[in-house]
């Protein structure tokens, strides 16, 4: 699974299961950040890039977003 800060694949993964409760709670090895997923959702827990204004993946824009000028 990618991680949502940084976009890397290398993470530790620890399943919670108790009487019905299922959780897999994830941490980047990259990053540090720590995130959740329940019910196929992503939680971020700890994002150790809050405060950074870099991003991991630039926002997806399609071609018709812009007007050219002729």
């Amino acid at each position: 699974m990618k991680c949502p800060i940084c976009k890397n694949t290398h993470n530790q993964e620890t399943d919670l299961h108790a009487e019905g409760f299922y959780e897999d709670l994830f941490e980047c090895d990259v990053c540090g950040s720590s995130w959740a997923v329940n019910h196929g959702l992503t939680e971020v827990i700890r994002d150790t890039q809050q405060s950074s204004f870099l991003e991991a993946l630039t926002e997806c824009v399609e071609g018709d977003d812009y007007c050219y000028a002729a």
